[in-house]
């Protein structure tokens, strides 16, 4: 009994640390909405992973979830092209240009930088995780402040799911991280960060003029 009666004490502290805890700040969109933007241009991706083929993949995955957010959302290939054509080829002298300048020469009204941070498939004894990231941010084409920003992961695991124990279950696991290994599956997962990153109330965008509650979700 005693013992228990020490523990009380304790527990009690936890419980009221817990209650103290700070609550999960809310983003600040005041800049974002008194920008109003309506047309966002996505420009190429910088990549700081290993895997040259990240910046192509994810770029296919991002204009639609924008898209749904209700905003209009310039073809990624035709921008990538008017891009090279002016000079500017590389990913990295894109993301240092001024915003106003390639918002002008598309006529949008925000342009959103995206970073691929990870993009890799790593093996761990009998298994394989797969892991992409992000960081997200869109500038004003008027003024080039930043009206939005993001960071987000994905993860997955190739024995993620599998209930099958004992020896069976350890070859196919073993199996599972050799395919994984030699042929990530990284578009789910960036289509998973995307949305998660995106995701509204929340840390994402709110609704644009091109869906109905826009102006009336906030």
């Amino acid at each position: 009994m005693a013992r228990h009666a020490s523990l009380a004490p304790a527990a009690l502290l936890l419980a009221l640390a817990a209650g103290c805890a700070p609550a999960q700040k809310k983003p600040d969109y005041a800049k974002f909405l008194a920008a109003q933007p309506r047309a966002i241009l996505i420009v190429p991706v910088v990549n700081k992973s290993v895997n040259v083929d990240a910046p192509d993949y994810f770029l296919s995955t991002i204009p639609v979830p924008v898209a749904e957010r209700g905003y209009y959302v310039f073809p990624v290939n035709m921008v990538k092209r008017v891009l090279e054509d002016d000079g500017l080829a590389d990913a990295a002298l894109v993301h240092g240009a001024e915003p106003q300048k390639l918002a002008a020469l598309f006529g949008a009204d925000a342009v959103l930088y995206v970073t691929v941070e990870r993009w890799d498939a790593k093996y761990i004894v009998v298994d394989t995780q797969v892991t992409v990231e992000f960081t997200y941010v869109l500038k004003d084409g008027k003024t080039g402040e930043s009206l939005w920003s993001a960071r987000r992961s994905a993860v997955h695991t190739a024995s993620q799911g599998s209930g099958q124990g004992g020896l069976a279950g350890l070859i196919a696991k073993a199996v599972a991280a050799a395919v994984a290994k030699a042929a990530p599956n990284y578009m789910p997962l960036a289509r998973q960060a995307n949305a998660a990153a995106l995701e509204y109330p929340g840390p994402g965008f709110p609704s644009g003029p091109y869906r109905p509650e826009y102006q009336q979700d906030l």
